[in-house]
């Protein structure tokens, strides 16, 4: 993922700057180009809106026939002394502000999954119903703290869900992780009903739109990721 690809491609035309000096400034320019490319608030606004394909849900209409709300996890903050260890990250925090909002509305019992975001760490769901219970005051009804990323997230908690009878859950993430989550909640035989959250605007004709910052870096890269993750999806299903 950008930079880390991007300081090697360049790095690689460093170290034939003798040899090859034509390959060499051609791939350094590359390298330059991309990631100016890469940094762009028109690029991360283009790349995102292309995932953003389910709407947000309309909740005065919550009569899906739903049993329950599920809450995929998305990052740590590892090191947070105020919170004596551990604890969610910024994307996991939105995911889990919007599932909130959608059980008190719905008065649904919640799902939160994730496992260890590395060795040693609580996993992503026990810090998810820490902060659910804690700062949200709702309970979680269930734990799925085991799964090391999407497709695991969306089969561990099919199966959980089907020993406790729930087929058809609210499914909270963002917006643009949405398509490849929902398709691994296909594969895992169960029903969701997209609740998206974190949309990120769309691009806008305006002359910072076209000005490199390191948020539209962070943001290219989570689309890449997104759409390396779908492609992956595609050859192995």
């Amino acid at each position: 993922m950008p930079p880390l690809a991007l300081l090697v491609l360049g790095g690689a035309g460093w170290l034939l700057r003798k040899r090859r000096p034509l390959t060499a400034r051609a791939l350094m320019l590359a390298a330059t180009a991309l990631l100016a490319l890469a940094s762009l608030p028109l690029s991360s606004a283009l790349l995102l809106g292309a995932l953003q394909r389910h709407p947000a849900l309309e909740e005065r209409e919550l009569t899906h026939d739903c049993g329950a709300i599920v809450v995929l996890a998305g990052d740590a903050q590892l090191h947070a002394p105020e919170y004596g260890g551990a604890a969610c990250g910024p994307l996991t925090l939105e995911r889990l502000r919007y599932g909130a909002r959608l059980a008190r509305a719905s008065g649904l019992p919640l799902l939160v999954s994730g496992g260890p975001p590395r060795a040693g760490v609580r996993s992503h769901a026990e810090l998810m119903r820490e902060a659910l219970e804690r700062d949200f005051d709702l309970p979680v009804r269930w734990l799925e703290d085991s799964s090391a990323d999407t497709r695991e997230n969306l089969a561990k908690s099919a199966a959980l869900l089907r020993e406790n009878d729930v087929r058809r859950v609210y499914l909270v993430t963002h917006a643009w992780h949405m398509p490849r989550a929902v398709r691994w909640a296909r594969a895992a035989e169960l029903d969701v009903v997209p609740a998206p959250t974190g949309f990120r605007a769309p691009f806008e004709w305006r002359t910072s739109s076209f000005l490199p910052t390191s948020k539209a870096l962070r943001e290219t890269t989570w689309a890449l990721h997104e759409l390396l993750g779908l492609v992956w999806q595609a050859l192995t299903d």
